[in-house]
């Protein structure tokens, strides 16, 4: 056993624990979910320090059979594209149960459960290498996110719940016929194996085919980013969800989407991706756009920040379909740092509507005065989430526009629009909310940061500082799986990297025009 299969089943044992500890012992409950979520953080970080630079292909890899007929493998492993979205996952799993500590009061035993459920679906779907295995992952994430917004949300969470089911099953089934597919023709689900075949020669598609498939595949990841516009379901689903359901949606969920683009469309469907990069990059810009115009005429704070989203993982997109190093690495860089400073701003808003409940921005100002804690760490994220230069987004915009603008300059422009539009909403916001007259109301009602609210959020800020400054500890791994990437699907033919990245980050981003 690998401390992979540690990190993956750590989650599923916690959630079996809890089921077992009796309704009524509530502390108990969170107590024990929290111990798993931290040791389940601990062991992860493992995944990131043992990586190692010289072996290519995924790490801490198990592959044994699950199911004789057809041949279905437990078979996972993880590489420099998936190990940070682990962490992501383990980083953000005990943050949503301290800020549900007191929150949550009503069925306590199931949400606990549910929110290691969660996790467990989604440490599965970034580290599977077989493509039923990913698919079961993929659903199985699905099931406690509904039951998380369905039961523990506000007034409109059956809608929202049903809204966010039906969308990303439209979308998984069709991905779960292009597996299908690509299982009568290769005879594996082996995802390792079939990019072998691929490669080989063994394995092939028409460009009708490969069309097709790329397609089914791009449709399911292109709702769960969401990619304009695709996008519909988000707003609702992170109005009605609880602040844990909106932090783990937001910040990991999103992301399976995105990973889903790089691991599986560009390396099996290279042609087809290319054909349909265009309108891809479109819809992208116009998301980036579109997300930011109506993020600013948001009457509600979290549909603000939800319209945020969209814009920023049209970011994402827009790098992964540069086909370029240094945008691919942006996108990736990007997701994580979306990860942290939107997760950040939902755990803050939810903090904000558990004193005043209220999400309206017009029912608060002057929660400075008030607040001078919380609306400090509120100012940090926003200019983190804005992209404020020695902070996390800084690194992952800069990286995607530059890729952006190596491919085609005019897509960097009108992307670049996207960043500007972002300070005015945040910064209009946050005006908004936390300057002029104190309302009553605010003044009763919104206290500061209590010492377990410090303790959820300094680790965000924190990361948002790390991630800003010292890049170099996370970019090297992520740039070396994403030049295997390129190379292996021939995407990167215009920019090639010079040479393979394999030590600093530095060398790996030096560039040269090639025809």
């Amino acid at each position: 056993m690998s401390l992979l299969d540690i990190v993956l089943a750590l989650p599923l044992l916690g959630f079996l624990a809890v089921l077992l500890v009796p309704r009524q012992n509530e502390e108990t409950i969170r107590r024990t979910a929290m111990v798993i979520a931290v040791v389940t953080f601990l062991a992860s970080i493992g995944l990131a320090t043992g990586l190692s630079s010289d072996v290519p292909g995924p790490q801490f890899v198990t592959d044994v059979i699950w199911i004789a007929f057809p041949e279905i493998h437990y078979h996972v492993g993880t590489d420099g594209l998936s190990v940070w979205l682990v962490i992501l996952s383990t980083f953000l799993t005990p943050i949503c149960i301290l800020i549900s500590w007191r929150s949550i009061d009503k069925r306590v035993k199931e949400f606990y459960a549910f929110l290691l459920l969660l996790e467990f679906g989604l440490i599965g779907v970034f580290v599977s290498l077989d493509l039923f295995l990913f698919y079961v992952f993929w659903e199985v994430s699905l099931v406690p996110m509904y039951f998380l917004i369905g039961i523990w949300g506000h007034e409109r969470r059956i809608y929202a719940a049903v809204k966010f089911f039906l969308y990303t099953m439209a979308g998984s089934s069709l991905m779960l016929v292009g597996i299908i597919y690509i299982y009568n023709r290769a005879g594996t689900f082996n995802y390792t194996t079939i990019l072998d075949m691929l490669n080989g020669g063994k394995l092939g598609f028409t460009p009708g085919e490969e069309m097709l498939l790329f397609l089914a595949f791009f449709i399911a990841f292109a709702i769960k980013v969401p990619l304009f516009p695709l996008h519909t379901w988000l707003p609702d689903a992170h109005v009605e969800a609880p602040t844990a359901g909106s932090v783990m949606l937001a910040s990991v969920m999103l992301k399976m989407g995105a990973y889903g683009l790089i691991r599986y469309c560009l390396p099996m469907f290279p042609d087809a991706s290319r054909r349909c990069a265009p309108w891809i990059i479109v819809l992208a810009i116009i998301g980036i756009i579109y997300g930011a115009l109506v993020a600013m005429v948001q009457p509600n704070m979290k549909k603000l920040v939800a319209y945020s989203s969209v814009s920023h993982l049209g970011f994402v997109v827009l790098g992964i379909f540069s086909f370029t190093q240094l945008g691919l690495d942006g996108a990736v860089y990007q997701m994580l740092n979306h990860g942290i400073s939107t997760g950040a701003l939902f755990v803050l808003v939810g903090l904000l509507y558990e004193r005043r409940h209220s999400l309206e921005i017009a029912d608060y100002g002057g929660v400075a005065t008030a607040a001078p804690g919380l609306s400090t760490v509120f100012l940090i994220t926003t200019l983190a989430s804005v992209g404020l230069p020695m902070l996390n987004n800084f690194v992952g915009e800069y990286l995607v526009l530059q890729g952006a603008a190596q491919a085609n300059f005019r897509w960097a422009v009108f992307a670049a629009i996207g960043v500007i539009l972002s300070a005015c909403y945040m910064l209009w916001l946050y005006q908004r909310v936390f300057y002029g007259d104190t309302p009553e109301a605010v003044a009763d009602h919104v206290h500061d940061l209590n010492h377990r609210e410090w303790v959820a959020t300094v680790p965000l800020l924190a990361m948002m500082l790390w991630m800003g400054v010292y890049t170099a500890s996370f970019l090297p791994p992520i740039t070396r799986t994403n030049y295997a990437i390129l190379e292996q699907s021939k995407m990167n033919v215009r920019f090639r990297v010079a040479a393979p990245p394999h030590a600093p980050y530095l060398s790996a981003r030096e560039v040269r025009l090639g025809r």
